[in-house]
Parts: C-alpha cells; sequence; structure tokens
C-alpha cells in the first residue's frame, strides 16, 4: 500500500521525502518498481512470446503435459494468463500430450497360493503418509530382452517410495522394491501400514509374506483380473510409457534403466499431479508435513 501510494504521488512530492514519511528504503521501492513492471510484461505476453513459453514447458516435459498442467507450470513461473488462452494457442499449433495407452495384465494370478483379503477395497483416499502402499510390476522390451519394473507407490502422496529393476520377474525383484521402500521410508513396527497389490504369484509367495509379516504390514489383494482395484499403479505405469519410453528404442536394458530411473525422479519431485491440485508427490507430503501442528517439547 505504500509503495502504491509514492507511485501515485511522485509527480506531487519527491520520492525520497515520500519513503522517509512512510518509512520504507528508497531501493525497496525501486525493487518494487522493477518486479511490477515485469510482472505486468507477463500478463501481456503477445501469442507468439507466450508460444514459446509453451514449446519450452512441452520440450522440458517430452511431451508430458497437456494444456492443464502447462498453464499451471506457466502461473507458477509468474506468467498470468487464462487457461482458454492457452488451450486454444495449443490446438492451433497441433500441440498436445501424448496419449494414453490400453492396460495390459502383467502378472500371473494363475496359481494355487493364498490370496490375501481386499482390504482396501479402492479406497484410493488416505490422510497421511506411509498408510497405504500399492506394488505392481510392468515390463520394458529392449534388444536384450525383457526388463521388468517393480514399484511401491505411498498412496496418500503418489509417490514412489520404492523399486527395482530386473531382468526377470521373480518374487525377488517385488521384494527389493518393499525393501527400498522400508528403508528409505522407515514408517515403523506397529503402524497400522497395509501393502496393495494385484493376485499375482510373486506377491502371493511365502516369501513375499514373511516380508510383510516380518515389518508387521497387512497385506491387501485385488479381486480376480480387476485391474481396477490397483489403478493408482496403472495410471503410473501408463504415464511412465507414454510420457518416456513410447517410440524409443533400448539397445540395453542398462540404457532403458537409466531413463526409467531419471524418469521416476522426475516424477516425484517435479512433475504436475491432477489429483493433488497440480503439485508434485514430494511436494505435496511436504505441505501436508508443514501444515502439521507443532508438538510442544515435553
Amino acid at each position: 500500500m505504500k509503495y502504491a501510494f509514492i507511485e501515485g504521488h511522485r509527480r506531487v512530492w519527491p520520492i525520497s521525502v515520500q519513503c522517509r514519511v512512510l518509512e520504507v528504503s528508497i531501493s525497496g521501492y525501486h525493487e518494487h518498481v522493477v518486479r511490477s513492471a515485469s510482472s505486468a510484461q507477463r500478463r501481456h505476453l503477445s501469442d507468439d512470446a507466450l508460444l514459446v513459453h509453451i514449446k519450452a514447458i512441452y520440450a522440458e516435459t517430452r511431451g508430458a503435459y497437456g494444456w492443464p498442467r502447462i498453464w499451471k507450470t506457466l502461473l507458477g513461473r509468474g506468467i498470468r494468463v487464462g487457461k482458454d488462452r492457452i488451450q486454444k494457442l495449443m490446438k492451433m499449433h497441433g500441440i498436445k500430450a501424448r496419449g494414453k495407452r490400453r492396460f495390459k495384465v502383467t502378472t500371473d494370478s494363475n496359481h494355487d497360493l493364498p490370496i490375501s483379503p481386499n482390504v482396501l477395497n479402492r479406497e484410493f483416499t488416505v490422510a497421511e503418509p506411509d498408510k497405504v502402499w500399492v506394488g505392481d510390476i510392468t515390463y520394458i522390451a529392449t534388444d536384450e530382452g525383457w526388463l521388468f519394473l517393480a514399484v511401491v507407490i505411498d498412496l496418500f502422496s503418489r509417490q514412489v517410495v520404492g523399486w527395482s529393476l530386473r531382468e526377470n520377474m521373480t518374487r525377488d525383484i517385488v521384494m527389493d522394491a518393499v525393501r527400498m521402500a522400508w528403508f528409505r521410508r522407515h514408517p515403523g513396527k506397529k503402524s497400522g501400514l497395509i501393502f496393495h497389490s494385484d493376485r499375482g504369484s510373486q506377491y502371493a509367495s511365502q516369501d513375499f509374506r514373511d516380508l510383510l509379516k516380518g515389518y508387521d504390514i497387512t497385506s491387501s489383494m485385488s479381486r480376480r483380473g480387476n485391474c481396477w482395484d490397483n489403478a493408482c499403479s496403472e495410471t503410473l505405469f501408463g504415464s511412465l510409457k507414454v510420457e518416456r519410453l513410447h517410440g524409443q528404442r533400448f539397445e540395453t536394458r542398462r540404457q532403458a534403466k537409466d531413463e526409467v530411473i531419471a524418469w521416476l525422479l522426475w516424477y516425484n519431485s517435479a512433475r504436475m499431479h491432477s489429483t493433488l491440485a497440480y503439485v508434485s508427490p514430494m511436494q505435496f507430503e511436504q505441505n501436508w508435513f508443514a501444515a502439521q501442528p507443532k508438538q510442544a517439547n515435553s
């Protein structure tokens, strides 16, 4: 308010006098003027200038973002522009996010191993971190053969808290992913943590069940052949393949591993998530912790 008053009366009284009377610094006033001018300039970008920003974000995300995320990114960078204008410009220039691909079943549920009840029952909204983890497996083609990826997702923030990449799809791959999640997160025993997966033989194996029991984690499994019971992991895999892997040829498994890990790190730290009010999984979790009441020292 003081800076606005000075700006409005700068032709009436000297700026130095106004700053002294209103007890603000001259340098602070000039910084305000520069910020205001910069903000006004961003608000009145031409279509050509705005298109440069759109194409830059599209390139940064390798075509992962459609107009809603690009619009949110622009707002986050201080470029105030209407979403209709972004949508119109992108449509006019043929800029659109890569399309989703159909779900394919990866794990084998045709076995006689014990099946856990569906404790989760599609309750995908979780109130705090490390209460529900979701696991799944997918595959990536390379010239050397298949590369398999197992992930563990914290359902609260959709953050990938554990993963494993192997040449085969044995129980070891899912056990490694859970171990990584456990040592990264340290949820502690007696936390009531649930681990949800499909009915794949890897998750139903005795060794995997013993691992969960050792960590005091409750096992939950989807209904037979129902991918929607594990929808968030299918969404993650779809995003990975469409945004980063589709159209690429990997000569070696090492090349594919590097690409997958780079995407997972970007996904956790930077990728806007529509179910998280367009912030990244890590930012969503950080915001939640910051909003928690501070405990008094005992």
